[in-house]
């Protein structure tokens, strides 16, 4: 391994798995609006993404472990590696809607499972019994919603699981993880709420990762509709139908009620105070939840049978592959910069 490539394995972004949570949503919404093709090229991208990173992360592991689990016991950093998680998750779901693998999404949901308590707990001790804190304002962003995010990614997969294998623990964990990351939700979104209007914000401040509040909503809108349709096929859940479409009608909600917030806090950062657009991993975490609160609001409407904003779902997919088309293209070139910069380095 180069010292380049080196380098880049020693510092990859914690957060660097939001690219194949992006992409991999976006593949099963245009599933969904019947464009397959497009369906199939953003799969192959996403899994050649998610294969691609995982190396890298264990290469990371293996080779520097110190700046790992620096990154990994941080408040700033750790439950960005949540992404993890997330991206497994939303790579199983779209191989078996997709292509029908449904053997490959229960590997890839036990290897979710099996990453979810690794990284949500190394990082939750370590910020809690942690002798130097950073201040609030600086402790907390948006790559906290992760806990939300990559809880409620079991809860959606485990529920395309339950529509062709009925089995009472496999639908209580469905349910455990679907209700634990509302609450979940609840405590992060009321230290970041506190932080975000009692205190004078920079512009900086507000980075692509703040989105996530609204993914962190748009993928519990997917778990419950996925329960939902899975529930007369499960004896467990189909007592349970009145509260799980409750909460995902006021998941969903609260999701399109952050959307506007989301878009004026862009405009405030990059209009009026002017801080440039520059390509940055965390962009993913903005292309994500716009493409899953298209999904999860295909889903809802399947599942509570509404037909009447059957347009909304067809807009966020037009968004979210603008947005996605952006972001690729941005790191299509940074890549490209990085690879010209090759030859002047050896000749130094």
């Amino acid at each position: 391994m180069s010292d380049q490539s080196a380098s880049r394995v020693a510092t990859l972004p914690p957060g660097i798995f939001a690219m194949v949570m992006a992409s991999g949503i976006i593949a099963v919404a245009s599933s969904q609006q019947g464009i397959t093709w497009l369906a199939d090229v953003l799969y192959v991208i996403a899994a050649v993404m998610y294969v691609v990173l995982m190396v890298m992360l264990l290469g990371r592991v293996i080779r520097f472990p110190r700046a790992f689990f620096a990154d990994l016991t941080s408040h700033e950093r750790g439950f960005a590696f949540l992404t993890t998680v997330a991206a497994t998750n939303v790579l199983a779901a779209a191989s078996a809607l997709l292509h029908g693998w449904w053997g490959l999404a229960w590997g890839l949901w036990w290897l979710a499972l099996a990453l979810w308590p690794v990284f949500v707990y190394i990082t939750l001790v370590a910020v809690v019994i942690g002798k130097d804190k950073p201040g609030l304002e600086h402790g907390i962003n948006g790559t906290w919603f992760l806990l939300t995010v990559s809880t409620e990614s079991i809860a959606v997969v485990a529920g395309l699981l339950l529509t062709r294998h009925d089995a009472d623990l496999l639908a209580f964990l469905a349910m455990s993880a679907f209700t634990l990351g509302l609450v979940l939700y609840l405590v992060v979104m009321t230290v970041d709420f506190i932080r975000g209007t009692f205190r004078r914000l920079d512009p900086e401040e507000i980075d692509p990762p703040a989105w996530i509040a609204a993914g962190a909503m748009a993928i519990t809108v997917l778990a419950g509709s996925n329960l939902l349709i899975a529930a007369p096929e499960s004896q467990a859940l189909a007592q349970l139908t009145q509260f799980l479409q409750g909460i995902t009608i006021l998941a969903w909600a609260t999701a399109t009620f952050w959307l506007p917030l989301m878009v004026a806090l862009g405009v405030w950062r990059h209009v009026l105070n002017r801080v440039p657009l520059r390509y940055a991993p965390a962009y993913w975490s903005l292309v994500f939840p716009i493409g899953m609160y298209g999904a999860a609001t295909f889903q809802m409407l399947k599942a509570i049978r509404l037909d009447h904003l059957g347009w909304l779902p067809q807009v966020a997919l037009a968004a979210a592959l603008a947005t996605w088309t952006l972001t690729f293209a941005a790191l299509l070139h940074h890549l490209a910069r990085l690879i010209a910069k090759r030859p002047a380095v050896r000749e130094n």
